[in-house]
C-alpha cells in the first residue's frame, strides 16, 4: 500500500497567525475570550484552553478579560460594542477575511446590492453581511438561489474558503441579469490551491481522507469535491479510521483543511503505516511523501 499526502494540505497563514496570536496573549494574560472557537478545529480549541485561551459565545461573558477576534471576524456592531466596554482587544481576524469586508462596505457605499457566495450561519458571512449598512446584503449557497432577486446594480464577493467553480457560476449568472456587476474575487488563495491539489490527489488514489474539523466549511468542501474521484472520508483524528476502509484499496491520499494541525496528519498518517506499511514512521509532515 502506498499513503501521500496532498501537496499543500493544513494550516493555512490565516490560521497559524491566529494561534500565533492566541498564544502569545495567554503568555501575557491569566485567561483571555474568543468570541466562538478561534478556529474550527475542536482539537486546537481544547489545547488552547489549557492555556487560558477560552471561547465565549456573548460579550457580557468576557467580564474584564482581554478579548481575541477570531480568524473569522465579527460584526461591526461588535467591534463597536467592545470599545464601549473599554476591554483590550486582540484582533486576530484573517487578513483575508479584513480584505472582504472592506470591499462588502465599499460596494454598499457605493450603492451596490450587495451578493455573498456562502453559507448563511458561518460566522464570516455574519460578520460581512453587516458591513453592508445601507441594504441588507443578499447571501445565497448556490447560483439557482439567484433568481429573481438580482439588482441592476450588483456586486458580488464569496465567503473565503467557498469554491472557485460554483462562484464562477454565480458570476454568469448575475451578468446575465443586471446591467452592471461589480465582481471581488475574495476566495482566499490558500483554499483554492488545496482544493486544486485534493481533486488531483483524489483523481490518483483509491481512498482519500479529508482532515479537519466537522465544523470546518473548507475541509467540508475538500470532502464535497474529491468524493467525485475518489472514496472519500472525513475525519477529525486518527482515531476515527476504522481498518476495513482499506480492504482492497493500493492508493491512499491524505489531505486536511485549513485549520487542521500537522500533528494530526502526522498521526493519521502514522496509524495507517502501523497497520499495512513497512515503511518508517513520520516524525513530522515533511517525512510523508507527497503526490
Amino acid at each position: 500500500m502506498q499513503v501521500f499526502l496532498a501537496k499543500h494540505a493544513g494550516f493555512c497563514f490565516g490560521v497559524k497567525r491566529a494561534v500565533k496570536i492566541a498564544t502569545r496573549s495567554s503568555k501575557l494574560h491569566r485567561e483571555v475570550n474568543t468570541l466562538g472557537d478561534i478556529i474550527h478545529n475542536p482539537q486546537v480549541v481544547d489545547d488552547l484552553k489549557l492555556k487560558g485561551i477560552i471561547p465565549v459565545n456573548s460579550l457580557e461573558q468576557c467580564g474584564k478579560n482581554p478579548v481575541i477576534i477570531r480568524s473569522h471576524g465579527v460584526s461591526s456592531q461588535v467591534y463597536k460594542e467592545l470599545q464601549e466596554l473599554g476591554v483590550e482587544v486582540i484582533d486576530a481576524t484573517c487578513p483575508f477575511v479584513l480584505k472582504a469586508q472592506k470591499q462588502v462596505k465599499k460596494a454598499d457605499d457605493r450603492g451596490y446590492q450587495v451578493f455573498i457566495y456562502g453559507d448563511a450561519d458561518h460566522p464570516e458571512v455574519l460578520s460581512l453581511c453587516s458591513f453592508a449598512e445601507k441594504r441588507p446584503a443578499i447571501v445565497f449557497s448556490h447560483p439557482s438561489e439567484l433568481t429573481d432577486r438580482v439588482q441592476p446594480k450588483s456586486a458580488v464577493i464569496s465567503q473565503t474558503t467557498k469554491d472557485l467553480a460554483g462562484f464562477k457560476e454565480a458570476i454568469c449568472k448575475l451578468v446575465e441579469e443586471c446591467s452592471e456587476l461589480l465582481v471581488f474575487n475574495t476566495i482566499c488563495t490558500a483554499t483554492e490551491i488545496r482544493q486544486r491539489h485534493t481533486v488531483n490527489l483524489a483523481k490518483e488514489v483509491d481512498l482519500i481522507l479529508i482532515i479537519g474539523g466537522k465544523n470546518s466549511s473548507n475541509t467540508k468542501m475538500l470532502a464535497k469535491l474529491s468524493s467525485p474521484y475518489a472514496e472519500t472520508y472525513h475525519i477529525e483524528t486518527a482515531e476515527e479510521l476504522q481498518k476495513d476502509w482499506f480492504t482492497g484499496k493500493e492508493k491512499i491520499g491524505i489531505s486536511a483543511g485549513a485549520s487542521t494541525p500537522d500533528n494530526i496528519i502526522v498521526a493519521t498518517y502514522n496509524k495507517i503505516i502501523d497497520w499495512f506499511g513497512d515503511l518508517p514512521k513520520a516524525a513530522n509532515v515533511a517525512d510523508i511523501p507527497v503526490h
